[in-house]
């Protein structure tokens, strides 16, 4: 059985990532760290097309699911501030 699914908020999480031009910010590792500690503090949402997601969340569960990744991403990078790396 091919499953093709996917976490809908690992897409939101990735754009949050792109508008803040964090990829060009943080190194690959403290960035893989950041996307995992994020989608730890959100609900999974799982789609098996983009597409059934963008059309089934219109209007204001789309704001509010936005809203969360933003302040789950704040959190989690206040947490790498906080807890910097050290090897």
């Amino acid at each position: 059985m091919d499953w093709d699914i996917r976490n809908y908020y690992e897409f939101l999480v990735r754009q949050a990532i792109q508008d803040r031009r964090l990829s060009e910010k943080l190194a690959e590792d403290p960035l893989t760290d950041l996307v995992c500690l994020t989608l730890n503090k959100l609900p999974a949402r799982y789609i098996r097309y983009h597409v059934d997601m963008a059309n089934y969340v219109l209007g204001e569960e789309r704001i509010r699911m936005e809203q969360q990744v933003a302040q789950a991403l704040d959190e989690a990078l206040l947490f790498l501030h906080q807890h910097p790396r050290t090897e």
